[in-house]
């Protein structure tokens, strides 16, 4: 399995999507466990509109942990078989392990347009 996480330079998961500076792409193993990650430099432009989800999918990549993300994004991640988890926010390496453990679930909320974003302080919904 593949995570993807929009993260900042300092690993944090980006409150914005499509205006992240990067991605974060983790390969779990059967066990979950974290094997390997790597860096995809975001493309230019609003993420509902580049081709990251594309370039995701093509890489494996079946999850992606957000924090703030408008329903656009997500329809054009999910129609790249890419499942959304929203209200994300912290360190990405710690969400994903979270994750893994089963503590993180989607916070039901998206973004509308291209409101703007703020760390408000949340993490993932967690159970």
């Amino acid at each position: 399995m593949k995570i993807a996480v929009p993260v900042t330079n300092e690993n944090q998961i980006d409150g914005h999507f499509g205006h992240c500076e990067s991605y974060r792409v983790f390969s779990v193993s059967d066990n979950n466990e974290i094997v390997d990650e790597k860096g995809v430099a975001s493309p230019q432009g609003c993420g509902c509109k580049s081709d990251i989800a594309s370039v995701l999918a093509a890489d494996g990549v079946t999850i992606m942990l957000a924090g703030g993300i408008g329903g656009g994004a997500i329809n054009v991640l999910n129609s790249n078989g890419i499942e959304v988890i929203r209200g994300c926010s912290g360190d990405a390496t710690e969400v994903v392990k979270l994750f893994l453990s089963g503590l993180v679930e989607d916070s039901g909320s998206s973004c509308h347009q291209h409101e703007a974003h703020t760390a408000d302080g949340h993490s993932c919904s967690h159970n």
